[in-house]
């Protein structure tokens, strides 16, 4: 897997709103109404990303959920598995719970 470039994130980052890139990955906090809808929604989005077979870094404290993508073959740096999986973890952020 090959790590995507500078110019390469910024372009995927212009279709994520509210994602960044720092300390060599892709970075969102997420927040829900309550700790419910935040563990709902890692539920939710769980089946899919076990299907991409690339998981997140994430973790959740009460409303949030917090997540960091790096692609580990590809040394720990972004690559299209991530943007694909950001694109993946904003749509079901915005269906809702």
């Amino acid at each position: 897997m090959k790590p995507l470039t500078p110019a390469d994130i910024a372009a995927a980052l212009s279709r994520l709103p509210g994602w960044a890139h720092h300390d060599g990955a892709l970075h969102k906090n997420f927040r829900f109404g309550n700790f419910r809808d935040a563990l709902a929604y890692m539920q939710r989005v769980a089946p899919e990303v076990e299907r991409l077979a690339h998981h997140p870094e994430w973790t959740n404290v009460y409303d949030r959920v917090n997540v960091r993508l790096t692609s580990h073959d590809a040394g720990s740096l972004v690559t299209r598995k991530d943007v694909e999986l950001a694109k993946l973890l904003e749509a079901y952020a915005d269906r809702g719970v």
